[in-house]
């Protein structure tokens, strides 16, 4: 990192994880230490642990920025999830909560600015869509772009658990996935912000668009497969 004078901070498999926090304050801890003056982190909407990112990036001593996001839109096209939308049965332990749910399209173009444009030092953008959806609402939107029927059913934790590791995912992933989402889907995400507008000049993409522009290239077409997860 030495010679960069801003970096963009993404812990995977996300900031809401156990441990998160730890990893983003010791690599920030680096970041600095190696000349680094601007940190930009990718956080989760209402986690604890990802507000244990943020304050461990603050810490740092370096200037920072925080891109806050919520449900990443593009999750749907994604491992697991991909899966279960070509199955026609989206099963999540997420209930009717509302989720103003964020395409990465618009987290890539925020962090961007953030990264290379100036008066963003200090400031927390919290990015959202244009609409609040529940999954039920997402899922309909993901029919109608395929043609065919696809339903979202409401699991508890547990069954949500079982059906992952069914699957081949880790059993400690599952876990984890399952207890973010008991955490965040209670209805404190569903507010929609100007961010996108503020910073970018122009509306967020709604997720109708992505739903539209992703059945067109086949994702969702094959046949269900198990996917094996670490």
């Amino acid at each position: 990192m030495r010679g960069m004078d801003a970096v963009y901070v993404a812990y995977y498999p996300d900031a809401a994880f156990p441990g998160a926090a730890r990893a983003v304050g010791a690599f920030a801890d680096r970041a600095v230490a190696c000349g680094v003056r601007h940190l930009v982190l990718l956080a989760d909407r209402g986690s604890a642990e990802a507000e244990r990112c943020e304050q461990a990036v603050r810490d740092s001593g370096a200037e920072w920025t925080i891109v806050r996001v919520g449900f990443i839109t593009q999750n749907f096209s994604e491992a697991f999830l991909a899966n279960l939308v070509k199955a026609g049965v989206v099963a999540l332990p997420a209930g009717d909560a509302a989720e103003p749910f964020t395409d990465a399209e618009d987290i890539a173009d925020v962090a961007v600015a953030a990264l290379t444009e100036s008066g963003h030092a200090g400031q927390i953008h919290e990015i959202t869509g244009p609409r609040l959806l529940t999954f039920a609402d997402a899922v309909g939107e993901l029919s109608k772009a395929t043609a065919r029927e696809i339903r979202y059913l409401p699991v508890t934790p547990e069954q949500f658990i079982s059906s992952l590791t069914e699957r081949g995912v880790a059993a400690e992933y599952a876990k984890q996935l399952a207890g973010l989402m008991v955490e965040v889907f209670d209805g404190r995400r569903a507010q929609v912000t100007d961010t996108v507008q503020r910073v970018l000049g122009r509306p967020p993409r709604d997720f109708a668009d992505y739903a539209r522009e992703t059945a067109a290239t086949g994702v969702w077409d094959a046949p269900a497969q198990s996917s094996r997860e670490a």
